[in-house]
């Protein structure tokens, strides 16, 4: 038990044995002529007190954690209501009666269950806020490592275009490398963040798929639009690309053949529509998309968005299609 714990402890059981004091005095106060003076009234309801809070104090720190979490039930029961003998025999002591140790008995078995249940109820929300702090802790860890495993792998698919096109000695080369070091740029300043804006990620997007049209030439026909107001709304960074990605690499790229890449993103009631289908090859039918980046992709889906998102994937004959919609209002 760390200091800060030990605090907390201390604190909140001194609490509890004033409120205790506090309620036992209230409750004998219409008894108080029966006490010769106001000091053996005051020294009555302390005894009731530490009586209650001895038994409850010797469950809690004692009985509960060595006994009843260890599953010894029998043991813990048979101790427990050796405790309660005990509390009982201090406070009637010396006079012993059935009357007396009935009372007692009864009053001291009532005030440990009703702490019993404050016990519980207490260590089952410490435990629910740590198992909570525990699990925000490992999406997070896993968040980052999703996230940085997005980046090297853009850069080689990025750098594999340029270095395409500086094989065909391609005049535009200069000037694709500076837009490819705008997207990089874009994505570097993105990884640092949480959130980005829906515009800007779709700009991002848009953008390399003009990098790619240039350098698959005239091998494929990219479509790619923007319906819906987009402003104002955010997204987790560098999510759709990885669909974009996989649309080049088992479609345009992996064929000398005629293909066509369509990208839709439609924006109704804060809702993101993502629609991408891409024509496969004739002859390649064995490619099935489960690298990386489709793993990636999907998992970040559900970390980010588990209750908000909607992922369809249906991997046809001739074409391959991915149909996303993400509630962008949950972030």
């Amino acid at each position: 038990m760390n200091k800060t714990s030990l605090k907390q402890t201390l604190l909140l059981n001194i609490g509890a044995f004033v409120l205790v004091l506090i309620l036992e005095l209230l409750g004998g106060w219409m008894l108080i002529d029966k006490h010769e003076t106001l000091y053996s009234f005051y020294l009555w309801g302390l005894g009731y007190t530490i009586s209650i809070m001895v038994v409850i104090w010797v469950n809690h720190f004692v009985l509960i954690p060595y006994f009843f979490d260890k599953k010894k039930y029998v043991l813990y029961g048979l101790l427990l209501i050796g405790a309660i003998f005990i509390g009982v025999s201090i406070k009637i002591y010396p006079e012993f009666n059935w009357v007396g140790i009935t009372k007692m008995s009864s009053f001291l078995v009532y005030t440990t269950g009703t702490g019993m249940a404050a016990f519980f109820l207490r260590r089952n929300i410490i435990v629910r806020r740590e198992n909570d702090e525990k699990e925000k802790l490992q999406k997070e860890l896993e968040l980052t490592y999703l996230k940085e495993q997005v980046n090297p792998h853009f850069l080689f698919n990025s750098l594999n275009s340029i270095y395409a096109l500086s094989r065909q000695q391609s005049p535009e080369t200069p000037d694709l490398v500076m837009q490819l070091s705008e997207l990089m740029r874009y994505q570097l300043e993105s990884s640092k963040k949480d959130m980005v804006l829906l515009k800007e990620e779709l700009e991002f997007i848009e953008n390399y798929l003009l990098l790619e049209e240039k350098r698959l030439s005239k091998r494929c026909s990219i479509e790619f639009s923007i319906d819906g107001d987009v402003l104002g709304l955010k997204i987790a960074p560098m999510l759709l690309i990885s669909f974009v990605e996989n649309a080049i690499k088992h479609g345009a790229q992996s064929t000398n053949e005629q293909s066509t890449i369509s990208v839709s993103a439609t924006v109704k009631n804060s809702t993101l529509h993502f629609l991408l289908a891409n024509s496969k090859p004739k002859m390649d039918t064995t490619s099935k998309r489960k690298g990386m980046g489709l793993d990636n992709v999907k998992r970040r889906l559900k970390l980010l968005y588990p209750d908000a998102h909607t992922l369809e994937i249906d991997d046809r004959k001739k074409e391959y299609e991915v149909n996303l919609s993400i509630d962008l209002n949950v972030h």
